[in-house]
């Protein structure tokens, strides 16, 4: 899961992290995140942990006291890099979510489905368009399909709902596209 240490300016982002954190436990799924107790990823950690829900942080020890780590976590995963904490998040995870955030959020999401998109997982990859905080993101990767930067299978390869609910349903249906390449070879 990304999501912001900083909760943003709207009380529904903070909601929707809530939500996400009590529907993954609701249902069984084990939540693993950058393990801080700030901002939308402390509010979707507490909310997971409030109703029993197993929750995974991993941080990179130089992060730990900046970023103030959840003392409070089933596990707290200290790691040595920021590398290391992508991979060993990647590895512990069956799916992957964004929630509002800044560069690092969006680092991360982009990173993930860059690893979809080469075919080095099938998990799913979403993202929960709180308030349409992603549209712009959302149309941008629309553009880069219609300039063919991108394409349009590997597009598909990012699930957007408006409610952590709806986002989970996507999730629990997607099937990843199978696309034979990745690169347009007639025009390189």
């Amino acid at each position: 899961m990304f999501a912001g240490s900083s909760p943003g300016t709207r009380a529904e982002y903070r909601q929707a992290a809530a939500d996400l954190g009590r529907a993954l436990a609701e249902r069984g799924i084990a939540l693993v995140y950058g393990g801080a107790r700030v901002g939308l990823m402390g509010a979707l950690a507490d909310a997971a942990l409030q109703v029993g829900g197993e929750v995974i942080g991993v941080m990179p020890e130089a992060l730990v006291a900046k970023e103030v780590a959840h003392t409070g976590l089933s596990q707290l995963r200290v790691v040595s890099s920021m590398h290391e904490r992508k991979q060993l998040m990647a590895d512990l995870a069956d799916a992957f979510a964004a929630l509002p955030g800044g560069l690092g959020t969006l680092e991360e999401l982009a990173e993930i489905l860059t690893w979809a998109q080469l075919g080095l997982h099938g998990k799913p990859v979403g993202l929960v368009n709180v308030e349409g905080y992603y549209a712009p993101l959302i149309q941008l990767l629309d553009h880069a399909v219609t300039e063919r930067f991108l394409p349009a299978p590997h597009r598909a390869l990012l699930l957007v709902g408006e409610t952590p609910e709806r986002l989970l349903e996507l999730m629990a249906s997607h099937r990843p596209p199978v696309v034979e390449k990745w690169l347009d070879r007639e025009t390189s």
